[in-house]
């Protein structure tokens, strides 16, 4: 059976019908706050349940236990804070027990009421939920620039932001009808950011050993310069998918959100979005959410040890290789062979291939995954 929703319920906080119609006029005469695309996200995530229980945006008390503790108020397992941060104009006029009108792009997505206005230190919030300060960290980077309020407060989502990938978007309410469809009572979830190689298949099909069905949720928003393209990603899935998976063993979708890049805790956010989904067990990668040299290879696995009452289960995975004495796939746990013999996946020996006009040996990469790499000019993010 799909596991239990974080928090024991599933978050629905999407405005219907008539409620909906009334809370559109309400939103043109309330004072209003425009938001970026990866806040507008985080408003939908909300709204639909992907950060359940949290029903708004996060008030002070709770920042200050997640920051802390990785934990809710109530001892809920929960390590990035999730907040909106604003400009003190955008507050003029604006109490506490206010509503606001929240919009993107000219449009209003959200009615929020205000529980509070707060601000935090950002180099504390950055220290905790990065393990740094170095500005060169991009989470790091991102939160010294915060805007100097906070809001926190419930909302309920009225608009959708644009989303050229709708045919990939499923929402919790949705996976968990689709997983209990097929008869799926155990669900791995992966998260990923690149495009599969040979190693990516290989830990996903020993996961799929044991489980029912396999959940491959591509993080699908701002990445750093070098990272796929979110079309490529999903071209390259597709035709994984299509030529080396059983039929209906595998669902495809989108997670619409912004990578911290925090590590470890964001292998258990992660982890915890999964949950809500309706997955049972989550891989958990290598240097998962990783960047540079911030964290440790193996951080990402240990963390989880403190959260014993998460609710879902890590899967940590040793990397694959292919083993030339082998003649196939192998592991530490499988093969006995030097490494003169072993071809290393390294998603960045990868891309340097791809940028130089050259294909993956079939060693690393499948040929179908590479053509749906190559139908693109530059599959690659820019500076």
């Amino acid at each position: 059976m799909v596991s239990i929703p974080h928090g024991g319920r599933l978050v629905n906080r999407v405005a219907k019908n008539n409620r909906r119609e009334r809370l559109l006029k309400e939103a043109a005469t309330l004072p209003r706050v425009e938001l970026d695309l990866n806040q507008a996200l985080d408003v939908e995530n909300i709204a639909h349940g992907v950060y359940s229980p949290l029903e708004g945006f996060m008030c002070y008390e709770e920042v200050s236990y997640v920051l802390e503790d990785m934990r809710l108020p109530d001892d809920l397992p929960w390590t990035i804070p999730v907040v909106l941060d604003v400009n003190e104009d955008d507050l003029i006029g604006v109490r506490e027990g206010d509503d606001i009108s929240l919009f993107f792009s000219g449009k209003p997505i959200a009615i929020m009421k205000i529980e509070e206005i707060y601000k935090v230190d950002v180099d504390l919030y950055a220290s905790r939920v990065f393990g740094t300060t170095d500005p060169r960290h991009p989470g790091v980077s991102k939160t010294l620039s915060m805007k100097p309020m906070l809001v926190g407060g419930s909302l309920e989502l009225i608009g959708e932001t644009p989303n050229k990938y709708e045919r990939y978007t499923l929402h919790p309410a949705e996976t968990r009808i689709l997983f209990s469809e097929r008869g799926w009572e155990t669900i791995v979830g992966f998260q990923t950011r690149n495009a599969p190689h040979l190693g990516h298949e290989y830990v996903q099909k020993s996961a799929l050993v044991f489980a029912d069905g396999l959940f491959i949720n591509p993080v699908i928003g701002r990445k750093k310069p070098g990272d796929y393209k979110d079309e490529v990603i999903l071209e390259a899935y597709e035709a994984l998918i299509r030529n080396y998976y059983p039929r209906k063993s595998v669902v495809l979708s989108i997670l619409r959100y912004e990578m911290k890049y925090a590590g470890p805790r964001e292998a258990v956010h992660h982890a915890i979005i999964r949950k809500n989904f309706g997955c049972t067990h989550f891989i958990v990668g290598r240097d998962h959410a990783g960047v540079g040299n911030y964290y440790g290879p193996y951080e990402a696995w240990e963390i989880f040890k403190e959260f014993p009452d998460l609710g879902i289960t890590p899967l940590f995975v040793r990397e694959f290789f292919y083993c030339k004495k082998c003649g196939g796939m192998a592991s530490e746990k499988t093969c006995p062979h030097s490494e003169e013999h072993r071809v290393k996946f390294s998603g960045t020996k990868t891309r340097q291939i791809l940028l130089n006009g050259m294909r993956p040996p079939p060693e690393l990469m499948r040929p179908e995954v590479v053509d749906a790499i190559l139908k693109f000019e530059n599959p690659f993010v820019e500076e």
